[in-house]
């Protein structure tokens, strides 16, 4: 049995094919933008994109150590320490003797970090502000849910292991057509 594909009201065809492409599209244009404003607006401030994520996770997450720090910007421990050095030279993070494991140490955001974030984040939103004045409440909302719930289920997927481009596309490191 041939399955029917849904309209629009415009008489196009909605098929989840299409929606891939168009959503893989308009990704990818805002990601691309995004990158390029925040490169612009944060490194103003004297760190790099990647710090300003480190950082903004430190203060959303809490203290945590160097791995879970690692496991949540997606890099790997010696890119991250890189990045946490840096930020540590700077004095916006620490790096403490963990409490439950001497063994182990702690990444925290000092009180400069904390003040920097603050100032990044408040140029950000000033600048969100402007791109959602014109539009409808309604509209504001649901796009915020969408992107919302878009990214969560994205990063489930991510960090379960299932691939993104699962079709095989990009693939496991060392195979043929591998994307490492």
């Amino acid at each position: 049995m041939a399955a029917t594909k849904a309209r629009s009201p415009g008489g196009t065809p909605l098929d989840l094919d299409a929606d891939a492409q168009a959503l893989q599209a308009a990704v990818a244009e805002l990601v691309r933008v995004y990158q390029f404003r925040d490169r612009d607006r944060i490194c103003c401030h004297d760190i790099s994109v990647t710090q300003c994520y480190a950082l903004e996770t430190l203060v959303d997450a809490g203290p945590m150590r160097l791995g879970a720090l690692a496991e949540r910007l997606f890099l790997d421990k010696s890119t991250t320490s890189r990045v946490v050095t840096a930020l540590i030279r700077k004095k916006y993070v620490e790096q403490r003797q963990d409490d439950t494991d001497a063994r182990a140490s702690v990444l925290r955001v000092t009180a400069s970090g904390r003040r920097l974030h603050g100032r990044i984040t408040e140029d950000l939103v000033t600048q969100q502000k402007a791109l959602l004045a014109d539009l409808p409440a309604e509209i504001r909302h649901g796009v915020i849910q969408t992107i919302q719930r878009l990214a969560r289920a994205a990063d489930v997927r991510f960090r379960s292991g299932v691939s993104v481009a699962s079709s095989g596309a990009c693939c496991e490191p060392g195979e043929a057509g591998s994307c490492d």
